[in-house]
């Protein structure tokens, strides 16, 4: 097996096309064509792309060298992952029923302490396991930006927005309406459009 049916067995694996691929990688349709085919062959920096996006070695795609399959290790970066997304949540939802309760400022600073901790346990995952760590860190960014963003946003909003009704905006967990239903509407525009674009981009970088 040479280094073009390498190519062409670890994008059939992944299920992409040529297309799919060139995109990836940032070169023509063609150019991956030729190297399925061996007419020609990538050179150091998309070999190191292609071993990146494939989560492969370079030594794999060039010499065939199968990878040294790593021992198996209880501390995973998805559990870590999952672990800090759910203290995330639980931060998100004590913060926001505390608030709906008491009405409290301090809400906001519970549920942003717990999301402290939460990312904390994401990022040990980082450090620990290298194995899953980009798996992890996409699925985690993807997931949390939705719950992270929402405190620290909403926040700004209702102190904005109390502002420019000339009073003094409540610190809140979520945006309250204020002085203006459009101002609220667009802040839920805002907010979800940046969510939805963070998503493309971790999605696009396979």
């Amino acid at each position: 097996m040479n280094i073009g049916d390498r190519i062409h067995s670890l994008r059939k694996s992944k299920g992409i096309s040529q297309e799919e691929l060139a995109d990836k990688i940032g070169v023509s349709r063609q150019a991956v064509s030729k190297w399925e085919s061996e007419q020609n062959t990538p050179d150091i920096e998309k070999v190191i792309l292609l071993s990146d996006y494939f989560e492969t070695t370079t030594d794999y795609l060039l010499k065939g060298t199968e990878p040294v399959k790593e021992t198996g290790s209880k501390w995973s970066a998805m559990l870590f992952s999952a672990a800090g997304t759910i203290l995330n949540a639980i931060g998100l939802v004590a913060s926001i029923a505390i608030w709906i309760e008491w009405q409290m400022s301090y809400a906001a600073g519970i549920g942003l302490i717990i999301m402290l901790l939460g990312t904390g346990v994401f990022l040990t995952g980082q450090i620990i396991d290298s194995r899953d760590k980009i798996k992890a860190k996409k699925k985690f960014v993807s997931l949390n930006v939705w719950i992270l963003l929402l405190i620290p946003s909403a926040c700004c909003f209702n102190i904005l927005d109390g502002l420019l009704g000339g009073f003094s905006g409540s610190i809140a967990p979520v945006p309250c309406l204020g002085n203006s239903f459009l101002t609220y509407i667009l802040y839920w525009a805002v907010y979800i459009g940046a969510c939805i674009t963070v998503d493309i981009v971790m999605a696009r970088r396979g």
